[in-house]
């Protein structure tokens, strides 16, 4: 184990901060918010490539949309049919 995942569990500090890792919450097929991400790559109604720190997050569905972008997080709205990294 990493030093910092072991410094995260003993003062129970949220993964997704102490690691720089993003949090992706999805609402039923119709919604997903990631958080803490780098950059947007690519935006179509079919396709969204976000990058995140382990690496490129792709979602897949149709009439995706970018309901929100700001500098934490990426909401997203649309019938998602897959989520890949």
């Amino acid at each position: 184990m990493r030093v910092k995942e072991k410094v995260t569990g003993l003062f129970a500090l949220p993964k997704e901060i102490a690691l720089n890792l993003p949090l992706i919450t999805t609402t039923g097929r119709d919604e997903i918010n990631i958080e803490n991400y780098k950059n947007l790559v690519e935006f179509t109604e079919s396709k969204i490539r976000i990058l995140t720190n382990p690496g490129m997050l792709t979602i897949e569905g149709k009439n995706l949309v970018l309901k929100q972008v700001t500098s934490e997080h990426v909401l997203i709205t649309g019938k998602i049919k897959a989520i890949q990294w």
